[in-house]
């Protein structure tokens, strides 16, 4: 059953390529997948037994096409993937004459990435996500703004860059491991020498991290989604970029030890990520690039969450491996529902400069109230969804601190990192006082509002970040340690 959500999308794409109904399909595609996904979550919480499946492409070594739950981590990033790609596929425009290469590519992506979250197999977990990427590669170069073909060789040499890097990491992981097949089961029961386990953390590091925009690896991203058409930015900003930090906590367990010698570069590159990117994201003038930094930005909270894990394991640390897990869902559907009313913005007034742009909110108050509703779910507002991923991201950064042993790195890193909440809260206010509020400006005094079908995407985001922000339990229900046996992440300390 769970290779609907992969199959649904990839019928819809070639069904459009055949001549069907661009819109309506992937519409309806996306829509059954939302349901779906929604279905199977509540059917693993019940008994975990979800129709998982298991396909042998190859013998030696044993490649499965294998498809499962395997743990809450999954659930979650099943559920953000569904509800991401159907707000993406309902709000996007696409160009006139360029449907069937808009929607199919969307859908693509779509499923690249929830086949990514849903495998088993380290083979497909990897070849999903490369997957994703041509798709995202095509609609940027092809159907993008601005300086499109520079943004889209800059990204597809970075990603193509970090996934070699990846390949390498995971091929010596697998010969360190001494398992005879790809399956997740048979590789996190096995051990690795400590000394090959450095090696291949520091592999992981970079590769998993350029794909995620680790600091000095970022510089790909805010170009790459400030030119992308806005399905695309909200699909890999909101959920594809989620799967470096997935295969990090993933495959902690092998390599804890290495991770854990790591800590300090970590500390270093993740406080790159909120402090040095948070300055550069203070000094954009176009709210595109502003949003894109601002994505980059955030993924250090996140890498906060994986060191406070690496520093003493999912046992002492019990609430690290959550707290990624329920910023790295806020921050998806946050970042998505901005760069899809930002898209709402540059049809409406025909810019996105914030110095061209003044009192929308007179014009669009429905615009100005969910813009500035994820506005305030990105700068951590309490009783939205990224405000209870942040504040458990910096009480695992002092779990079972003891003060007679002094601060460590992954303390220092979470006192530092406190200042990103004022740097997101000076950029992201001053973006709204600019764009909303103040006189009238030519570009805005004719600017039309949401009409209904334009508020749909942008209602269903919002539900969810104040579900999530009002009962954070919808989601720690499924990071339990009540997971199915087979979920390492809360079995081992290594």
């Amino acid at each position: 059953m769970l290779a609907l959500l992969i199959l649904l999308p990839l019928a819809a794409a070639i069904a459009i390529l055949c001549g069907a109904s661009a819109r309506r399909t992937a519409v309806l595609a996306t829509g059954a997948s939302l349901i779906l996904g929604f279905l199977f979550a509540a059917l693993w919480s019940n008994n975990h037994d979800v129709g998982a499946m298991s396909l042998e492409v190859l013998s030696k070594p044993s490649i499965s096409l294998s498809l499962g739950l395997f743990d809450g981590m999954s659930v979650t990033m099943m559920l953000l993937s569904v509800i991401v790609a159907f707000a993406a596929i309902f709000s996007g425009k696409c160009p006139e004459g360029r449907e069937k290469l808009w929607y199919p590519s969307c859908l693509l992506i779509t499923a690249g990435a929830i086949g990514a979250f849903l495998s088993t197999d380290l083979f497909f977990f990897y070849a999903f996500h490369e997957l994703a990427l041509i798709p995202t590669f095509l609609m940027i170069g092809i159907l993008g703004t601005g300086d499109r073909k520079q943004a889209a060789w800059k990204i597809t040499i970075y990603l193509a860059f970090g996934s070699i890097i990846l390949l390498a990491g995971l091929l010596w992981m697998f010969s360190a491991s001494g398992a005879d097949n790809f399956q997740f089961t048979s590789l996190l029961a096995a051990e690795i020498p400590y000394d090959a386990q450095i090696g291949i953390a520091a592999l992981l590091i970079i590769g998993f991290g350029t794909l995620v925009s680790l600091f000095p690896f970022h510089s790909w991203a805010a170009p790459a989604y400030a030119s992308a058409p806005a399905p695309v930015s909200m699909l890999h900003a909101g959920v594809l970029k989620k799967f470096g930090l997935f295969g990090l906590l993933r495959l902690y367990p092998l390599v804890a030890d290495g991770i854990n010698y790591l800590i300090p570069w970590l500390i270093v590159m993740l406080l790159g990520n909120i402090l040095w990117v948070g300055l550069v994201t203070i000094n954009q003038k176009r709210l595109d690039t502003m949003l894109g930094n601002s994505s980059v930005m955030h993924m250090g909270y996140i890498f906060l969450a994986f060191a406070a894990l690496a520093e003493k394991g999912p046992i002492a640390n019990p609430i690290a491996i959550p707290a990624a897990v329920v910023l790295m869902f806020a921050h998806g559907i946050s970042i998505a529902m901005l760069f899809g009313l930002s898209d709402r913005i540059k049809q409406a007034t025909g810019t996105l400069e914030l110095r061209e742009l003044g009192g929308l909110a007179k014009a669009a108050p429905r615009l100005a109230f969910l813009f500035g509703l994820a506005a305030m779910a990105s700068i951590g507002l309490p009783g939205l969804a990224n405000f209870s991923g942040e504040i458990m991201v910096f009480l695992s950064g002092f779990k079972n601190w003891v003060p007679e042993e002094g601060l460590s790195p992954v303390q220092w890193g979470t006192i530092l990192a406190l200042w990103g909440l004022v740097i997101s809260a000076v950029y992201m206010l001053r973006a709204f006082r600019k764009i909303f509020q103040g006189p009238v400006v030519p570009t805005t005094e004719n600017a039309d509002d949401l009409n209904c079908c334009d508020r749909m995407p942008a209602v269903i985001l919002a539900v969810a970040l104040l579900v999530v922000g009002l009962y954070p339990n919808s989601l720690l229900n499924f990071l339990t340690p009540s997971e199915p046996t087979n979920a390492p992440i809360t079995q081992s300390d290594n």
